[in-house]
């Protein structure tokens, strides 16, 4: 059972997170926290798996964060005193500067409110067997930043991945689910997960962002 801390300041937002999360048999949500403060107190107490953070709200005020502790500043408190507590992101701002902050705060996923049940629900599973899940929309801006960094791209001939592989690689970089390669190679999700384990090895990566930075800084696929 994985165990879910909700960190949003919108009550009807958490109601709505909470029914869809307990409709998988898998997961249960165990606290709800109206602000960053509020999610670090439970965390102290609850020991979630993992926590939705949203990183600030109430759109009518586009520069008002979450109150009394925003999502960014909550982030790299837990770093701190539990740094191995996965936080995926849960929030409908992909603005440049939340993005990256949210990420070198410590996020271990980002992904937009936005998105269908099913990806929200792979995510948080993913997320706590040890992936890096990126919204496909957020995760193109990670990568334009790899991409046009100064240091120079070489090929590594000592990788040797196959074209299956590199088949998967390729839609990483273009920000698709696990779903959505299984779909687009015509493979179960099993298979993609089998070949995204065997590239994690071969890369010497643990999750899949990872993978792809090294593929693009290795020149096995292009961007």
């Amino acid at each position: 059972m994985i165990k879910v801390l909700i960190a949003d300041d919108q009550e009807i937002v958490c109601e709505g997170l909470k029914r869809i999360l307990q409709s998988d048999p898998e997961i249960k949500v165990i606290g709800i926290a109206n602000n960053g403060q509020q999610a670090l107190d439970l965390i102290n107490h609850q020991t979630p798996d993992i926590v939705l953070m949203d990183l600030r709200s109430k759109a009518c005020w586009p520069l008002l964060a979450m109150p009394i502790m925003n999502g960014v500043q909550a982030i790299r408190q837990l770093r701190k005193t539990h740094p191995d507590l996965p936080v995926l992101v849960l929030t409908t701002y992909m603005d440049d500067k939340w993005l990256f902050d949210a990420i070198r705060a410590g996020a271990t996923g980002y992904l937009l409110k936005d998105r269908p049940r099913h990806e929200l629900l792979e995510a948080i599973k993913g997320t706590v067997s040890g992936e890096a899940y990126l919204d496909p929309s957020v995760a193109k801006k990670v990568l334009n930043q790899v991409a046009s960094a100064p240091e120079p791209i070489q090929f590594d001939e000592s990788i040797e991945i196959s074209e299956r592989e590199r088949d998967i690689l390729t839609l990483l970089v273009e920000g698709l689910s696990n779903a959505e390669i299984a779909q687009r190679l015509f493979l179960s999700e099993g298979t993609v997960r089998n070949y995204l384990s065997s590239l994690f090895v071969k890369l010497e990566v643990s999750d899949r962002t990872q993978a792809v930075v090294v593929a693009l800084r290795r020149g096995l696929v292009s961007f």
